[in-house]
């Protein structure tokens, strides 16, 4: 967290950054959510997060929201759903990344919508997404299971919004289209 570029993500407040690292540091039940455009720090600053929560002594798990589905879903044909979900609770802090980049079908935003249920004011929880809040529908194709992913997701938690460009596109010429003079120097 002490590398976070803070001055390039100018909507990130560094004491509420520093806040959340004491919470997941201490006895678990936090929850953090943030969004924000590709490249913009969600999963860097998640990652500091879980981070801070080892150093602590505590188990983290991350997992990007399709590997998290995947891996439910496998136990759930297997017959051993509730099992996995107790595998997770072990973790003092589960870190799932990119919730929203794939729409899930209605069984997965079920899947999804189960570990959440299950932290939810027990255990620590980072969910980060390229989606706000207002189009989170368009993730889960359920209405029922998206309101009641949210409202977890949302009571008693720091909602973090990154409203910058890709911190790793700043400084290249995105839009440059190569001309003949410049590839022949």
């Amino acid at each position: 967290m002490e590398e976070f570029d803070f001055d390039y993500a100018r909507s990130l407040k560094r004491d509420l950054i520093a806040h959340l690292g004491t919470l997941v540091s201490s006895p678990p039940k936090t929850t953090s959510s943030s969004s924000g455009h590709s490249g913009t720090g969600k999963a860097y600053m998640a990652i500091g997060l879980a981070i801070r929560a080892c150093q602590a002594g505590h188990q983290v798990a991350f997992a990007t929201a399709a590997q998290c589905v995947a891996r439910l879903a496998e136990a759930h044909h297997a017959g051993r759903l509730q099992a996995e979900l107790t595998n997770l609770d072990r973790y003092q802090l589960l870190v799932v990344d990119e919730a929203g980049y794939i729409p899930f079908e209605a069984k997965a935003a079920n899947l999804f919508s189960q570990p959440v249920s299950s932290r939810y004011e027990r255990a620590s929880l980072i969910v980060t997404s390229n989606k706000v809040f207002g189009r989170r529908g368009e993730v889960f194709s359920d209405d029922v299971v998206t309101a009641a992913v949210i409202n977890r997701l949302v009571h008693h938690a720091e909602v973090i919004s990154l409203k910058e460009d890709s911190y790793r596109l700043k400084n290249r010429d995105i839009g440059r289209v190569p001309t003949a003079a410049a590839d022949e120097s």
